[in-house]
């Protein structure tokens, strides 16, 4: 693991279990400015040092645990593109311990999946309301034209066309920054991991 990305996730797992930094030096059986130069990624922490911080933080700081996480990552990713919660929460579920990368970039696509989900739902209310309405506009008037009813039953779909355009260039654009190592970002996305 890059040393400055090892020190910013001891950090924040340190901070997310509301620890000090001495109470983490502690419980690791290391001194505070240990924990201090791991944080800044001054130093890379030893065997012994990681097992401590792996044990205390639960999370698994193994030695290189890059290698295939980008496998993974471009999975997560390209998953938007069907808005398929299950895939990315199977990958995040079982690899957010190990990977740093993986844990962060895995919330954001849940939330980013999550959201869309709920527009798409939404679109579908929609489109059901209006052909219902339509329905029922055509039963009271058996006379009322259909031209138009016909335009508003098509123009109901565009939501539903416009979530999944914007959910697979999401999903293009955010696999190719996860893959070239530059930070992603869905936009429209409500928080729902932390």
């Amino acid at each position: 693991m890059f040393q400055p990305i090892l020190g910013q996730r001891v950090a924040e797992l340190r901070q997310q279990k509301s620890l000090t930094q001495e109470n983490l030096a502690e419980l690791c059986d290391v001194s505070t400015r240990t924990i201090q130069r791991i944080e800044s990624g001054e130093v890379e922490p030893r065997s012994f040092t990681r097992t401590s911080l792996s044990n205390v933080l639960d999370f698994d700081f193994g030695e290189d645990t890059n290698r295939n996480d980008t496998l993974w990552l471009v999975l997560m990713h390209l998953s938007s593109a069907l808005l398929m919660v299950i895939i990315p929460l199977v990958i995040w579920s079982l690899k957010r311990k190990t990977s740093t990368a993986i844990d962060r970039q895995g919330r954001e696509v849940l939330n980013f999946q999550i959201t869309m989900t709920l527009l798409l739902f939404g679109a579908v209310l929609f489109l059901f309301g209006i052909q219902l309405g339509g329905v029922a506009f055509i039963i009271l008037d058996a006379n009322a034209p259909i031209l138009p009813l016909t335009i508003l039953v098509s123009v109901s779909v565009l939501p539903i066309i416009l979530v999944g355009i914007y959910s697979t260039i999401q999903a293009i654009r955010n696999t190719i920054l996860a893959v070239s190592e530059k930070p992603i970002h869905y936009p429209l996305s409500i928080h729902f991991i932390k």
